[in-house]
């Protein structure tokens, strides 16, 4: 049963690639088009039969050819010979030839029949009393021939009154006297080769008549044969459309059905075949469909945790901002309004924050798919990244130190904006749990085909555990004594995400020297020798 697609009023605008749209056969399934090309093929085979036709044709003229000769060599040999020898020469004749011969005088009177001197040498066969497969036989003759419009042949019949104006061959031969010959369909259609001589001499005419049965058992033989390849070819052709089908459109039906049931279902459990056992392109296709089908589940997953967590985050602000304006309707005293007033502006900043962040976090995957990577100095990147950073004072009584590496030593193909957004996240993060005075070290080289940068600060360190989740959305464990939402918990989040989508890995590691503190590191394919 096929799948029923649901519809909507929506506009869908057309991309169908020309190359790839079809016209007349739009209409029609695969399986259609596989049996329909497997027929074409056939058909052409078919055809051989109608060849056939034409070799009898062949066959036919040749026969008449040599009919011609014989009559014209007996004629010859008769000329030769004593009327009292002209019967057994004409009966010998007759039986080598396996034909009828006879003579007839100037006025158009039959004088000599070998079938009257001897054993008729072929008999015309009545169709009614041969079985039914010949009836058939005759059938496929005449469809045969009317479908490749032959010339019609007229039927054979011993006239009545055996005489040269009885046959049209012998009242041509009286006025050309060269040999001529014709062909005639005996009732079983089978051909009768006919010829006629002229016998200069003693002026009379000879008549050879012949059953030509062997024309039509050697076409309906090669007939039979050619009919037989053509159903063994059929059923094969047959077999292998179906096998086509089976390991073809079966497949596709149900990929398609899985991918129905992803659009339209909500059930987690949806899953898109693999088919790990096909190496062709239709195994790439499921396996590319299931992957797509997993990224798709996971992306709606991650959204829907995500307004999940964007609605816990914002209500906590939202609440706090309410209750101080409620209750500041009910406050007199200046210093508690001034107090309130405070509360609120704190809760307007951290709501700002908050929909900043979580406007870079929602947007950032779709611009990592669209950007154009170029290539970018690392060690460039972060001299001006530190400079400005100084200059800014945001590194509070934190000391930097840097190691830059030589120049296009550290050189990756990435968004130079992006990837400087990440390091001062980082650098965000390890400033604010750094002790006073504490100290950033900042490390970029190469690390056979990859850049490793290692961010390492004084702090209390990272836990195994806490490295787990430090890089999920809307983590917060911030250092004691700081003020409560100065961050969003997006910072580590982001970076994770532009990182990955520059095809690299960020992790927390032990301090390399094995002191106190806690140490990024990232890495990412360097870029290739210009």
């Amino acid at each position: 049963m096929e799948p029923v697609i649901a519809t909507t009023n929506k506009p869908v605008q057309s991309s169908d690639d020309p190359e790839l749209s079809l016209r007349w056969s739009a209409r029609l399934s695969l399986t259609t088009r596989i049996l329909a090309v497997n027929i074409v093929a056939i058909a052409l085979l078919a055809g051989s039969l109608f060849y056939l036709d034409n070799y009898r044709d062949e066959l036919t003229h040749e026969r008449l050819s040599q009919a011609r000769l014989q009559t014209h060599i007996i004629s010859d040999a008769l000329n030769l010979q004593t009327p009292k020898n002209r019967e057994d020469l004409i009966v010998s004749f007759a039986t080598t030839l396996k034909s009828r011969l006879r003579l007839y005088d100037a006025s158009g009177e039959k004088i000599v029949d070998s079938f009257d001197l001897a054993e008729p040498s072929y008999r015309l066969r009545d169709p009614e009393t041969q079985p039914w497969q010949k009836d058939v036989a005759r059938t496929l003759d005449q469809s045969i021939e009317f479908i490749v419009l032959s010339s019609p042949i007229t039927a054979f019949e011993e006239p009545e009154e055996d005489r040269v104006s009885s046959w049209p061959e012998l009242q041509q031969l009286s006025e050309t006297k060269r040999p001529n010959s014709a062909v005639r369909y005996a009732p079983d259609r089978t051909p009768v080769i006919i010829a006629a001589a002229h016998i200069p001499s003693s002026d009379h005419f000879l008549l050879l008549t012949t059953n030509a049965r062997d024309i039509t058992r050697i076409v309906r033989a090669e007939r039979s044969n050619v009919v037989l390849v053509i159903f063994l070819t059929a059923l094969v052709s047959i077999l292998l459309s179906l096998f086509l089908a089976r390991t073809i459109v079966r497949p596709i039906r149900k990929l398609a059905r899985a991918a129905i049931r992803v659009r339209l279902g909500r059930a987690p459990e949806i899953t898109v075949p693999r088919m790990p056992g096909r190496r062709d392109e239709i195994g790439q296709l499921a396996r590319a469909l299931a992957d797509m089908s997993g990224a798709l589940r996971y992306r709606i997953d991650a959204t829907e945790a995500f307004a999940a967590d964007v609605s816990h985050e914002i209500k906590n602000p939202l609440a706090s901002l309410r209750s101080a304006l409620e209750s500041l309707d009910r406050v007199d005293d200046p210093d508690l309004r001034k107090q309130l007033l405070d509360i609120a502006n704190d809760d307007v900043r951290r709501i700002d924050r908050l929909i900043n962040d979580i406007s870079e976090a929602s947007r950032v995957d779709a611009e990592m798919a669209r950007t154009r990577f170029e290539r970018v100095d690392i060690g460039k990147m972060l001299d001006q990244l530190l400079a400005a950073r100084e200059q800014r004072d945001t590194n509070e009584s934190v000391k930097i130190a840097f190691a830059r590496p030589g120049r296009g030593v550290a050189t990756v193909m990435g968004d130079d904006d992006r990837l400087e957004r990440v390091f001062s996240n980082i650098l965000d993060n390890a400033v604010s749990f750094s002790p006073e005075g504490g100290l950033i070290e900042i490390l970029a080289t190469p690390d056979g085909d990859e850049v490793v940068i290692q961010i390492s600060d004084t702090g209390p360190g990272i836990t195994q555990e806490q490295r787990l989740n430090i890089f999920k959305r809307f983590h917060s464990d911030r250092p004691m004594g700081e003020a409560f939402g100065k961050h969003s918990g997006l910072g580590l989040a982001i970076a994770k995400t532009i990182i990955e989508g520059h095809e690299g890995t960020i992790e927390v590691i032990d301090r390399p020297d094995g002191q106190k503190g806690g140490c990024f590191e990232i890495r990412l394919p360097q870029a290739p020798v210009p």
